[in-house]
């Protein structure tokens, strides 16, 4: 009865979830209890093993560093300076964002570049009277392909790369920077052709940002060279992460409470709280418990073992079949639980007899972090610019981005498939 149950949750919680009807952190949680009750799982072991406390705190101390600096008004001239730069055209300007947003998140890492991009672009697109909506589905767009390219760039690649040694910055880059770049580029062109004709600009709007002085809306303050020296700081750790062997939680986390420490007369600790995305973060925490009940069953071990003798082990098979189950999945479910159940399979496909299972894991690499843009829980990154758009009464529709990240989500797996099969299948099936 166990697995009905946990899969019934999952399933009555995620159609609550698409209606909206409710508050979907209060249904995560509500089915996360409902586990509980029902004894799918104790407390200790949704505490200890299913919910991401890295990933909550990582998020939570990047909010906290975020919602200072806001404070100091450096955000305001950010954006006012790079809209002015681009004299307020709205493609530029769309254009801009997606390449500030790709590179960012694959030079940090997608939940720490929409953290702190999209408070700029909100700031940006209210001074020109322009629709949030194309601008807040590019940055999620561009972060979650983005982020692919590197090792740091999402999660289920920075897990990737703590399991299999080998696999180092450089390694990232050269495998999946090819693809990223034309999976991108065609994302680009598509969306700049498609909303072309909803974003018109506004003579008025542009005469007036140009007018605008944006060293004005910087607060004349301490705070604000502390928040960017701390910022600077953070963002170096994450970069040095190989080098520095320090975790990118313990980087947030050190950042946040140092930048607290420092602004403490003049921001108190309260009212920063009060800035924090705190349903966002109860979101995560419900859908870890969630999906924790899928794995307590052992409905996601279950799928792989299944995908294994349906491949027979075989290399090409497996390579693709892995790329379309992990891009699909991780539209439905968070991409970082899937590919932690996944990572000890691929494994394990060394016992039967491959020798190379390096195109497996790109193959992991690409479903899961491109499958992440299907739905708006299918990735962190995106569960993050929900919240942010929903505190700034800018909320985006389940459905309404569903109907968008199906195609691309569909779109990059395919290019992905002849990526995976050009570079690595053919010359393993001319060599066997």
């Amino acid at each position: 009865m166990a697995p009905i149950i946990a899969i019934s949750i999952f399933v009555i919680c995620y159609v609550f979830i698409i209606s909206e009807k409710i508050n979907q952190a209060l249904i995560a949680l509500l089915g996360g209890i409902l586990l509980l009750l029902t004894k799918i799982y104790t407390l200790e072991d949704v505490f200890i093993h299913y919910i991401d406390w890295e990933t909550i705190a990582l998020l939570f101390s990047m909010m906290v560093l975020v919602s200072i600096t806001k404070k100091t008004g450096v955000f305001s001239f950010i954006a006012i300076y790079f809209a002015q730069k681009v004299k307020g055209e709205p493609i530029a300007l769309l254009i801009g964002t997606a390449f500030l947003t790709a590179i960012g998140s694959a030079l940090l890492d997608n939940v720490t570049t929409v953290l702190l991009f999209v408070p700029i672009m909100f700031t940006i697109i209210r001074i020109l009277n322009l629709p949030s909506f194309p601008y807040i589905l590019i940055i999620i767009f561009s972060s979650n392909i983005g982020g692919t390219a590197t090792l740091i760039g999402d999660p289920p690649n920075i897990m990737i790369g703590q399991a299999v040694e080998h696999l180092n910055f450089l390694s990232f880059v050269n495998h999946l920077g090819p693809v990223v770049l034309i999976i991108f580029s065609c994302m680009l062109t598509f969306f700049c052709l498609y909303f072309h004709k909803q974003l018109k600009r506004s003579p008025e709007a542009v005469e007036q940002l140009l007018q605008m002085n944006p060293s004005a809306y910087i607060k004349k303050s301490p705070m604000v060279y502390q928040s960017i020296i701390v910022l600077c700081l953070t963002i170096a750790g994450f970069l040095l992460h190989p080098f520095l062997h320090i975790d990118l939680t313990t980087v947030a986390v050190s950042g946040a409470i140092l930048l607290m420490l420092l602004t403490e007369k003049e921001l108190s600790t309260e009212k920063v709280f009060q800035e924090v995305e705190w349903i966002t973060l109860f979101f995560f925490i419900g859908l870890f418990m969630l999906v924790g009940g899928l794995e307590e069953v052992g409905a996601i071990d279950e799928l792989a073992r299944y995908m294994i003798w349906i491949t027979s082990g075989d290399l090409p098979v497996t390579a693709i079949l892995l790329l379309w189950i992990s891009g699909l999945v991780s539209q439905i479910i968070n991409n970082i639980p899937f590919v932690a159940a996944m990572i000890p399979v691929i494994q394990e496909f060394q016992t039967y007899g491959m020798a190379n299972v390096d195109p497996l894991w790109w193959s992991l690499a690409l479903g899961a972090c491109l499958g992440g843009n299907g739905t708006l829980i299918g990735a962190s990154a995106n569960v993050v610019v929900a919240g942010m758009a929903e505190a700034e009464d800018e909320g985006i529709a389940f459905m309404q981005f569903l109907k968008y990240g199906i195609p691309m989500v569909i779109f990059s797996l395919i290019v992905s498939s002849v990526y995976v099969y050009m570079r690595y299948l053919i010359p393993f099936i001319q060599n066997f």
